[in-house]
């Protein structure tokens, strides 16, 4: 595979992500933003496109033609006070007063139940998916700390019981702090009392090749950071798993790659685009990922489940489920990819 991408001198520098050894184009958050990049077709996956023509293909568990990596990333668990307050205006005017009294009184606590984990599971599972929750796991006191695991450790257990998956959602230091990052993976593994393989960093901050690096050393599977938050799409042509190889070292790496398509305030954020518009261009790139027998990562925030983006998210699983898709979490990809990934055309 990496001696037919090294043919094309472009494909390699998209596929390696050459653009961004050492670059200083970084956003506010330290990521390398779309804007920057000289490669502009994004929607269309080039290096898996190669792979594809030249007879590399791909098999899925009961001949599903393609595959739909569904995560979400738990940045809070609590629901804002805001939607409190909608919730005791609708109970008031539906008469409903002891809802009205239970709901104002959870208000006096700073903290509010976690919320939504259970619908979002039961919603995948009627169209015979699962996918993968990324928490965050960072010391108190630190700027991205939301909530204490402790709280929601009977949430967590009960999807890992139902075959959801539990990763890590890196916090804002771990994607180049190997302490931080070893620190907060044994702290999620001690309060799930297993091993995870899943790790997805928050505001998607990643640099190439360190935070691979960081990762590999630190023993996990795979990532699914690898996506731009500015633009939906392909960032380094691939729509398959893979094994980065670092330009620095010249070697492949053992940290699987599953990169992230589409993240759900890409579209009606920061592309600006009306719901019909987001909707064609989701449509558009599963479709692509169905040509070619790939696997497309979404993103939807557990706090997005709603309005139009949640209207998105169904839609999606719709689409998938209508194509016969495996929808499933980044760690029963990664596992399968593992032991059977692209192969390669027979030879002669």
């Amino acid at each position: 595979m990496m001696d037919l991408l090294r043919q094309d001198g472009e494909i390699w520098d998209l596929f390696t992500r050459q653009e961004e050894y050492g670059s200083c184009d970084q956003d506010r958050h330290d990521r390398f933003p779309y804007y920057r990049s000289r490669h502009r077709d994004i929607c269309v996956p080039r290096a898996s496109q190669v792979l594809v023509e030249n007879g590399f293909h791909c098999e899925y568990p009961e001949s599903q033609p393609f595959a739909i990596c569904l995560t979400h990333d738990i940045d809070t668990v609590y629901r804002p006070l805001r939607s409190k307050g909608y919730e005791i205006a609708k109970a008031l005017k539906d008469g409903n007063f002891k809802r009205a009294g239970n709901t104002a009184l959870q208000m006096r606590s700073k903290k509010l139940p976690a919320w939504n984990f259970k619908e979002i599971a039961d919603l995948e599972e009627s169209h015979g998916a699962c996918s993968s929750f990324y928490f965050l796991a960072p010391e108190k006191g630190a700027r991205e700390y939301a909530y204490a695991l402790e709280d929601v450790e009977g949430e967590m257990c009960t999807l890992l019981d139902g075959g959801w998956e539990i990763g890590l959602h890196g916090g804002c230091e771990a994607y180049l702090n190997p302490e931080r990052l070893q620190a907060e993976k044994r702290r999620l593994e001690k309060i799930l009392n297993r091993q995870i393989a899943g790790c997805r960093n928050h505001f998607l901050k990643f640099r190439v090749p360190e935070t691979w690096e960081l990762l590999e050393d630190a023993g996990f599977l795979y990532d699914t950071t690898l996506g731009y938050s500015d633009c939906v799409g392909f960032r380094n042509g691939m729509c398959h798993p893979f094994l980065p190889f670092n330009l620095n070292t010249g070697r492949e790496m053992d940290i699987m790659e599953i990169p992230l398509t589409i993240m759900d305030r890409t579209l009606l954020h920061y592309m600006s685009l009306n719901p019909e518009q987001a909707w064609a261009q989701i449509e558009r790139l599963l479709a692509t990922v169905e040509r070619l027998h790939g696997v497309i990562t979404v993103l939807w925030h557990n706090e997005f489940m709603l309005g139009t983006t949640l209207r998105f998210y169904r839609k999606i699983l719709k689409y998938g489920h209508d194509k016969g898709a495996w929808m499933t979490s980044g760690e029963e990809i990664a596992k399968w990819w593992k032991k059977e990934g692209l192969r390669a055309p027979p030879t002669e």
